[in-house]
């Protein structure tokens, strides 16, 4: 793995590791094919057991598409056990341009973002083991996305927040009572759903709360540009979100040392 940030707890950690109080994390690029088939096993396991999501073609417990092999693996993971315990995929747009697209294209029409389309880093298959779900796993997975980006020089982010719809839509309807007054206007940058999810027909009356994840990309200074794709594969409304990283929250810039200049390049 080429390291990227660590964190060590009992140097004034922002919070206790739930269910590993001790444990030393390091956030990096996976460089074997080991490390990467352990990202493969973590997202399967998360994917089918939070999400409901079927894999039909997945064997021994692996999850992959056609995208991984043009992809660095982001992945956080313990440095005593080696166990991979958090992850996101990264496809810059020279490797998107050999894969032939974006995976978002197979949900989105992403013609709306104009001349930026050529500029994007996709982020997604973005998992957490749930012995790590208290929140500093994400940031040590977004520390070092900062610090990929940074050294790379790229200046646009997407990604899709996958919200479940095992509990019948009730969260999916949530989030877009909380953004849908945001979406893009005017010549702003915009993505169009290939398969609509109908979000405003759910009943927004029922209780419910924007996943940590989507409420984390909202502080951090993201925008959700398009209206929500149903995928079918993973049991999940889709909300496209776009970052700009100068426009990020400055606590965010400053956090992940983004007003440094990168004097290194990342390894693509």
């Amino acid at each position: 793995m080429l390291e990227l940030a660590r964190i060590n707890p009992s140097r004034n950690a922002a919070e206790p590791w739930t269910g590993a109080a001790a444990k030393v994390l390091v956030v990096g690029l996976a460089r074997t094919a080991e490390e990467i088939e352990q990202i493969q096993r973590l997202r399967y396991d998360v994917f089918t057991e939070d999400m409901g999501a079927v894999f039909p073609d997945a064997q021994d417990g692996i999850e992959h598409d056609r995208f991984d092999p043009f992809c660095e693996h982001l992945m956080v993971r313990e440095l005593d056990t080696g166990r991979v315990v958090g992850t996101y995929r990264i496809l810059t747009p020279e490797k998107a341009r050999e894969a032939g697209g974006y995976y978002s294209q197979s949900e989105f029409d992403l013609s709306g973002l104009g001349s930026i389309q050529d500029e994007l880093v996709e982020v997604g298959r973005s998992c957490t083991h749930p012995d790590y779900r208290s929140g500093g796993v994400i940031m040590l997975l977004w520390s070092g996305l900062a610090e990929y980006l940074r050294r790379g020089g790229y200046q646009y982010v997407l990604g899709c927040a996958s919200v479940s719809l095992r509990d019948d839509g009730v969260t999916a309807a949530e989030v877009w009572r909380t953004i849908s007054k945001q979406l893009p206007q005017g010549d702003e940058p915009r993505v169009t759903p290939l398969h609509r999810y109908p979000v405003e027909k759910l009943n927004s009356t029922l209780p419910a709360r924007v996943p940590p994840l989507i409420k984390g990309y909202l502080k951090l200074g993201a925008k959700v540009c398009g209206e929500p794709a149903w995928d079918p594969d993973f049991n999940a409304a889709d909300f496209p979100v776009l970052l700009k990283m100068d426009r990020m929250d400055e606590r965010y810039r400053r956090h992940f040392g983004l007003d440094q200049p990168a004097t290194a390049t990342a390894q693509r």
